[in-house]
């Protein structure tokens, strides 16, 4: 594991939750970036807050990695545009892996990914660079992820996924095994997807009727 100090990225609720992680793995995070108040989060009580994402570069890019704190909204580019800029200045983005998450040790995890609390990761699959699998989310065996991916809280991948770059799993959906996701597809919380989506294609979720 690398020690070097850690600079988080946003001051959020999917940023707080990853100061969790990374406090119970033990790295020392030691500011964090928001131009907003974090004070009403107890979590970042304490802390050194940067105001502007050009405060990092009071750090070299040698002595300290980088987390992105920002959440994942579909088809926004914030999180991505942050990433690559930094990486474009030589900065090394950190991947945060909860303590619970289940990781095979035949799984392959690319920079900068994300795995929380209770998530699975099965044995043959890959997970793309800066890609969000939430809280007990599960990657089932050889399914490949592309960059930028988010996987919503309790989503699953049945074996044999292959997802594009910045595809948006919405929680509690499922994906049957072997779909294939385009670029920026998006399936909706709680749908249940049984056929293939093109770039940009968006499954939507049978809506709720209540009597």
């Amino acid at each position: 594991m690398n020690n070097k100090p850690v600079v988080l990225i946003g001051g959020g609720g999917h940023a707080s939750v990853l100061l969790d992680i990374l406090r119970s793995n033990k790295r020392n995070v030691i500011a964090v970036v928001s131009p907003h108040d974090v004070s009403e989060r107890s979590i970042f009580a304490g802390m050194r807050v940067l105001h502007s994402d050009d405060d990092i570069f009071m750090y070299s890019s040698e002595e300290i990695e980088l987390v992105n704190g920002i959440g994942l909204i579909p088809r926004s580019s914030l999180r991505k545009n942050v990433s690559e800029f930094y990486v474009s200045h030589g900065y090394r983005f950190a991947s945060v892996i909860a303590p619970d998450a289940l990781i095979s040790t035949h799984a392959i995890l690319t920079d900068g990914v994300q795995i929380l609390s209770g998530a699975i990761v099965n044995a043959g699959s890959t997970i793309g660079c800066h890609s969000i699998i939430n809280t007990r989310a599960v990657i089932e065996h050889d399914c490949h992820l592309g960059d930028y991916c988010f996987i919503g809280p309790g989503a699953v991948l049945c074996g044999q996924v292959n997802t594009g770059e910045s595809v948006f799993v919405g929680a509690g959906s499922t994906i049957v095994p072997g779909m294939k996701l385009g670029n920026s597809s998006i399936v909706g919380a709680g749908a249940v997807l049984v056929q293939s989506l093109e770039n940009g294609q968006i499954c939507y979720p049978a809506r709720s009727v209540i009597k």
